[in-house]
């Protein structure tokens, strides 16, 4: 596989191939039916999220769908889907030099720390006066106090702290580097595998159409992707003709630039203006430009935005300004050929069931599952392009009729084991490379979240069975437990469930179980109209419908054996 940027990165000198362009080789995997009468002309391109083998559900494969994984990231282990990029250098073909950094946050007391964000970024000179190490009580900001440089060292990929990394906390450690790799070719390479199968007659399976899947770091892939004008290929052509952008909120990966850390969790370094598709004037910068309008963008896709009430909550991901201007002031209008979807009261990925707590007395992990839905959105994409058939409408919390609210307006109920999350922050917006200034680089981001109902579980949403006919609090969000550290700050990305009592207890204001079902039955009949409902909205199908029933049966089962222990 190779390719090349159609811009020059000046001042620097990337070294070409004998046929003067810049190449790279990338890992492929295809699955393709053995039978090309089966196919039915379209790929599923399954963005590898940290090198990882994605696949497609075996009831896609059974559907005739191609699908293509390749490897966009260079800051992978070699048996992981990688991408192999040349290294810029000066002009005069010296290193280039700069500083690189990593952060991390320990959920105990340790007296090492492994930095693999930085694996492919050796220290030049760890002595040197760009070597420090910063210490926060908030993750979200980036005042901190340094620690002296006497007390910790860094040898082989891991820094030492004399007296121990304390648990909480949040460290960044800074040293110089040189040999930037141009990891902007991972966008490259994912355009040119497209072009490849959907126009190469020496490709090994003949598509017409194409989409992607990318979630959480690969879904803010995909939205860069996009913004940076990827989406048309060498020949102007469009290169993916869909595209799913799952949990990724208003983020956008930091990869095209110097020192790209992208297998990195990236925490509250998430989010640049612009956050919407369409040009909405900043305030705070004097920009006016969105993700696809802009003027790299020459085909736009179809695009799907599916978010978790995570990516509204926590992380910096801020996904209500997706759909709201800059300030978080007011709603937008989404252009024709984008749908978002909100899942209320969901985890930015769904936990096993039975549920577990990070620590004892801490609250369960959120098993809300939203892959049923998701698997039908795939197909309504699919149907959208082919067919011409217009997928569900976007379904999201606004402002407009008091789903969407500032982050103090929150009704939060008294749920045993959680604290009011009513006095966090979002953190500042990251610096946007392409616009001048840094579009805002630190400017506090507005945290807007859904509004919540009696129990605490989200409005303005696609609710699941789970959420539509509740057994408990379910939220995208937990305070880190006291004994990991810094209680008042969110554990990223993950979320909490707190079941309703079986019978009324007077420390819990919640309805019990017994006071909203009067029998299991009862409270199956409710499922089974709530699954029926989301088949009728196309958020689910007529074969989920016995599925949905039997999870629903176990988990009450759970539950009731659950409370008696």
């Amino acid at each position: 596989m190779w390719g090349w940027l159609s811009t020059t990165l000046t001042p620097t000198r990337i070294v070409a191939n004998a046929a003067g362009k810049v190449s790279f080789v990338a890992d492929l995997r295809l699955w393709k039916p053995k039978d090309d009468s089966r196919s039915n002309g379209a790929a599923w391109v399954e963005i590898p999220n940290r090198g990882g083998k994605a696949s497609l559900p075996a009831s896609m494969m059974e559907q005739g769908f191609t699908m293509l994984n390749v490897g966009w990231e260079f800051d992978v282990a070699a048996d992981k889907l990688r991408l192999e990029v040349p290294r810029a250098r000066n002009k005069d073909g010296s290193p280039i030099r700069g500083v690189v950094s990593a952060v991390f946050t320990p959920d105990k007391r340790a007296d090492e720390q492994s930095l693999t964000d930085l694996a492919d970024y050796p220290p030049v000179d760890i002595e040197g006066a760009e070597s420090r190490l910063i210490v926060r009580d908030r993750a979200a900001y980036p005042e901190g106090q340094e620690v002296p440089r006497k007390l910790w060292s860094l040898r082989n990929g891991r820094i030492h702290l004399k007296g121990g990394f304390e648990p909480g906390k949040s460290y960044e450690v800074f040293y110089l580097s040189e040999a930037p790799p141009v990891a902007g070719l991972g966008y490259a390479a994912i355009r040119d595998a497209v072009a490849w199968l959907k126009h190469d007659p020496t490709s090994p399976v003949k598509v017409k159409h194409a989409y992607a899947f990318g979630a959480s770091q690969c879904g803010r892939f995909l939205r860069d992707f996009v913004y940076l004008g990827f989406n048309t290929d060498e020949q102007d052509r469009m290169a993916l003709d869909g595209i799913l952008s799952h949990v990724a909120g208003a983020g956008r990966l930091v990869l095209n630039q110097r020192w790209s850390t992208p297998r990195a969790i990236s925490g509250y370094y998430t989010a640049s203006y612009p956050f919407a598709d369409t040009a909405q004037p900043d305030p705070v910068s004097g920009q006016s430009e969105g993700v696809l309008a802009n003027l790299r963008v020459r085909h736009a896709p179809k695009i799907f935005y599916t978010n978790m009430a995570a990516e509204y909550w926590g992380a910096g991901r801020v996904g209500a300004l997706t759909h709201t201007t800059p300030d978080g002031q007011q709603d937008i209008a989404l252009l024709e050929n984008v749908r978002s979807y909100f899942f209320a009261s969901t985890s930015h990925g769904a936990a096993p069931f039975p549920p577990t707590s990070q620590v004892k007395g801490s609250p369960l992990a959120n098993p809300v599952n939203t892959s049923p839905a998701i698997l039908a959105l795939r197909l309504a994409m699919h149907r959208w392009v082919t067919e011409g058939l217009a997928p569900p409408p976007s379904v999201h919390p606004k402002l407009s009729d008091g789903t969407l609210v500032p982050v103090a307006e929150v009704r939060w109920p008294k749920v045993p084991g959680m604290a009011s999350p009513k006095a966090v922050k979002a953190g500042g917006r990251v610096r946007n490379p392409q616009l001048p200034s840094g579009a805002g680089e630190g400017a506090e981001l507005p945290l807007l979240v859904p509004q919540v109902d009696a129990d605490g579980n989200d409005l303005g949403g696609i609710r699941m069975p789970d959420v539509a006919v509740p057994l408990g609090t379910a939220t995208g969000w937990v305070f880190r437990p006291a004994a990991f550290g810094s209680p008042h700050e969110f554990y990223l990305l993950r979320g909490a469930w707190v079941p309703f009592g079986k019978t009324q207890d007077a420390s819990d204001p919640r309805p019990s179980l017994a006071d909203r079902y009067a029998s299991k039955d009862a409270y199956l009949d409710q499922v089974k109209a709530a699954v029926q409902k989301l088949v009728e909205q196309r958020f689910l199908t007529t074969t989920d419908l016995e599925p949905q029933l039997k999870q629903a049966s176990d988990r009450w089962d759970w539950v009731m054996k659950h409370e008696a222990e």
